[in-house]
């Protein structure tokens, strides 16, 4: 188990922290004012700054460097490989994965596509992802049953000749608010009386097909997250779609769901690591500049406690995160199931922590939208509902552990 950086993953590093240092940080304020001078706020892909940083990106080779296999688009990194230059761009979260194409929902989405769409599939909507012409979104939660159980989904798919009929709501639909998220990956049961994990399927839904219906956007802690498409309430009205446009076989939903989710949650540690080390060096600058009571907060004994906790927690979370995605490339997402569950339980707690002890070295600045801490906050905090809350994985995860107990027990007494 080797963490060290390869040569070709260093020499992406050096550019891409060349980039950030260079370009994108330097443009964040120019993306959130040019946001606020667009006709509709949702379409956060209109800002000419992101069109002129993918530009670049693409120039600088810094491009769909999520994509784990080879394409004409990709460089096809290893988790390994890719999890050091996501870490840079959590550092700015709200522009630095755009620019290079690794945002969410479109990642998860693209690696659908790339592992499950037919070859027209791939031609119609991967192809202009990969491109950044278009944005998606992927609708599986539901406002009206428990979905961090995905076999309670209630929107139904249901096949009429040559086509299927989509009825039912979603929420927390992320991007989807954007006009330009043109195609959305819809969860839904084709077949209710299947067994618990064959009941679902996947089909694909161009926005504008009759019968979908944006209802709202939804608030975060009263942050909209336009500046990355917001999260949209939606209802399908017997919206009707070809039979073509199903992903691989009916019944096989869970399963590509699970395919997806693994690597986007991985992908959503690494990003919140480079949070968290934000939000050291902030409370580090904060605490060393700062005078109460007669000396400097970084004097007071328990900011020093809060910076080297601080520290010693984020490392170990870097390693936890380093060896899950060492384990995906050796031994697959399956093998490695354990750890990406222990990484998703771990780093939104972990750095949501540092982030508090960030906030309270701010004092009321940390409240406010002088810094990023307190939007930092609120986008960590929703992770822990993100792709599966804590209570979900906690709970496989310790039924494997005894599992595997059990076994190693019963084999030692045989």
């Amino acid at each position: 188990m080797d963490f060290a950086l390869d040569a070709r993953t260093e020499s992406l590093r050096q550019s891409l922290l060349t980039f950030m240092a260079d370009r994108i940080e330097p443009s964040a304020p120019v993306f959130h004012e040019q946001l606020g001078q667009l006709a509709d706020p949702w379409a956060w892909t209109e800002a000419p700054i992101l069109g002129q940083l993918q530009s670049e990106a693409q120039e600088l080779g810094l491009w769909n460097l999520f994509l784990p296999v080879e394409h004409a688009d990709s460089p096809g990194l290893t988790n390994l490989q890719y999890a050091p230059l996501a870490e840079i761009t959590g550092r700015c979260g709200h522009l630095a994965p755009a620019a290079l194409n690794c945002a969410a929902p479109d990642t998860g989405n693209m690696e659908v596509l790339s592992l499950f769409g037919t070859p027209e599939q791939k031609e119609r909507w991967l192809e202009p992802l990969l491109k950044a012409e278009i944005r998606s979104a992927f609708a599986m939660t539901e406002p009206d049953v428990a979905s961090s159980d995905a076999t309670n989904i209630e929107t139904r798919i249901e096949r009429d000749g040559d086509e299927y009929v989509l009825n039912g709501r979603k929420w927390w639909i992320t991007g989807a608010m954007n006009p330009h998220a043109e195609i959305m990956i819809v969860m839904g049961k084709t077949d209710p009386s299947a067994s618990r994990h064959r009941q679902q399927s996947m089909v694909l839904v161009p926005r504008d097909t009759p019968g979908v219906e944006v209802v709202r956007g939804m608030e975060v802690f009263g942050y909209d997250d336009h500046e990355h498409g917001g999260h949209a309430e939606l209802r399908f009205n017997d919206v009707r779609v070809p039979v073509t446009n199903l992903i691989g076989d009916e019944g096989t939903g869970f399963a590509i769901a699970q395919a997806r989710l693994g690597p986007g949650r991985i992908h959503h540690c690494m990003r919140a690591i480079g949070i968290a080390e934000v939000a050291i060096e902030l409370m580090c600058r904060r605490a060393s500049s700062r005078v109460a009571f007669g000396r400097p907060l970084a004097n007071q004994g328990v900011v020093r406690d809060w910076i080297a906790e601080s520290r010693v927690r984020l490392e170990q979370l870097r390693l936890l995160v380093l060896k899950t995605a060492w384990l995906m490339d050796t031994v697959g997402n399956r093998g490695a199931h354990t750890e990406i569950q222990a990484i998703k339980i771990a780093t939104p707690r972990t750095v949501q922590w540092i982030l508090d002890k960030a906030i309270q070295v701010h004092g009321g600045g940390g409240l406010s939208q002088d810094f990023p801490l307190a939007y930092a906050y609120a986008a960590v905090r929703t992770l822990r509902f993100a792709d599966g809350p804590d209570e979900v994985h906690k709970n496989s995860l310790a039924k494997a552990e005894i599992a595997r107990h059990l076994e190693d027990r019963t084999t030692a007494d045989g």
